[in-house]
C-alpha cells in the first residue's frame, strides 16, 4: 500500500457487505437501512443497527435492502451505505486516493453493472470491477492461473454463483436470483402450512441459523419461537425441529443441485476430471447451513468442502486483485 493512498476490496452483497484491506477486514455489516420515507429517503441508520429495527419502527420509517439479488435496487441507499461503510473504514480522509475493487455477480446487464459503477465512483476516483466467484477464488488461494479447472459455489443471500474457473478467468458459469432469502421464504411457507403460524424473514434466518440442516441429523435440535396464529391473529409459541427444517428447504436445495449440474454440463470434459480431483469450494453466508457440504457431495459425486473464510473470502480476493493486475486484465476491469 502506498503511503498516502488506501487500497480497499469491496463487497457489495444482499445480506451483508465486507470491506478488506490488505489481509485485515476492517467493516462487515449487513446491507440494509432505516430511511424516513417523507424527508427524502433520508438515512437515519445502516447495517446492524438498521436490521434490529427490522419489524420494530413505526411506518414513518422504512427498513429497506438495496440490494435484491446481488444487484442495486435503490441508488441513493446503496450510495450512502458505501459511504457509511468507507467513512467506518477510516478512509473519508483518503477519498482523492483511495482506490478501489468492487465485486458484482457473474452475468449482470450492463445496466445493473452501470449502477454499481456510478455508486462506486461516487466514493472514489479509482475504482475496478471484479466478479464475485473471481473474487472468491483468489480470496480463499485456488489456483486460478493453472490450465487446471476450479469450481466455486458462492452461496449468498440473494444469488446463488457457480463457476469453474482457469487461467485466470471463468470458463463457464451460472447465476441463479435466488439465495438465503429463498431457504427463509420456503421456512416460512412450511411454518404457515404445517402449524397455521405466521413469521417474518428475520425469524425464518434465526431458525435457519440456530437449527437448520441440509441433511436429517442423528440427533434433531428444536427451537421455539413465537409466531402469529393466521386464523386468530394473536401469538402462538411452537417448536420447530431440525427435520421440520430439512423438509422446508428440500425444493430450493434441488434448484441449487440443478443449478451446479447445468453448470457442469457446459464444463469441457478435462476440467471435470480436475475438480473431481479438488473438490467444490462452498463460500457464502449460505455454505454455513449445517450439512450443506455432505448434501451437495452426494447429489453431485464431487467432494465439497467449506472454505475457512467463506463471508469474508470474495472481498479478501478483491483487495489482492490489486496487487495482480497484470495477470488479471480479462477478469478485473478499471472504469
Amino acid at each position: 500500500m502506498a503511503l498516502f493512498s488506501r487500497e480497499l476490496g469491496i463487497d457489495l452483497g444482499t445480506m451483508n457487505s465486507v470491506i478488506v484491506e490488505g489481509n485485515q477486514v476492517l467493516v462487515m455489516e449487513p446491507t440494509i437501512a432505516a430511511i424516513v420515507t417523507e424527508d427524502a429517503k433520508k438515512m437515519v441508520e445502516w447495517g446492524q443497527a438498521a436490521r434490529d429495527m427490522l419489524g420494530r419502527v413505526s411506518e414513518s420509517i422504512e427498513i429497506v435492502r438495496p440490494l435484491q439479488n446481488g444487484v442495486i435496487a435503490e441508488y441513493s441507499v446503496t450510495e450512502g451505505i458505501l459511504k457509511e461503510m468507507i467513512k467506518k473504514a477510516g478512509a473519508t480522509s483518503f477519498l482523492g486516493s483511495t482506490k478501489i475493487v468492487i465485486t458484482t455477480p457473474y452475468g449482470i446487464t450492463s445496466v445493473e453493472k452501470r449502477a454499481v459503477e456510478a455508486v462506486a465512483l461516487s466514493s472514489s476516483r479509482e475504482v475496478y470491477l471484479i466478479s464475485q466467484p473471481v473474487g472468491a477464488a483468489l480470496g480463499i488461494d485456488l489456483p486460478i492461473g493453472t490450465p487446471t479447472g476450479n469450481m466455486v459455489i458462492s452461496l449468498g443471500g440473494g444469488t446463488h454463483q457457480v463457476a469453474v474457473l482457469a487461467m485466470w478467468d471463468i470458463v463457464t458459469a451460472n447465476t441463479a436470483k435466488t439465495g438465503g432469502f429463498a431457504f427463509d421464504e420456503a421456512i416460512i411457507s412450511y411454518l404457515r402450512k404445517k402449524f397455521g403460524v405466521i413469521v417474518g424473514q428475520p425469524t425464518a434466518e434465526k431458525i435457519k441459523i440456530s437449527i437448520g440442516s441440509a441433511i436429517r441429523l442423528n440427533e434433531s435440535k428444536n427451537i421455539e419461537i413465537q409466531g402469529q396464529d393466521q386464523v386468530t391473529g394473536l401469538p402462538k409459541p411452537i417448536t420447530v425441529t431440525t427435520d421440520d427444517i430439512v423438509d422446508a428447504i428440500d425444493q430450493p436445495l434441488n434448484d441449487l443441485v440443478t443449478l451446479i449440474r447445468s453448470t457442469l454440463e457446459k464444463t469441457p470434459p478435462e476440467l471435470i476430471s480436475d475438480i473431481i480431483d479438488r473438490g467444490v469450494a462452498l463460500c457464502g453466508g449460505g455454505a454455513l447451513l449445517n450439512g450443506i457440504d455432505k448434501y451437495l457431495t452426494k447429489a453431485l459425486g464431487i467432494p465439497a468442502y467449506l472454505v475457512d473464510n467463506p463471508m469474508t473470502c470474495t472481498a479478501e480476493g478483491a483487495a489482492k486483485a490489486f496487487s495482480m493486475r497484470n495477470v488479471l486484465k480479462r477478469s478485473l476491469v478499471r472504469i
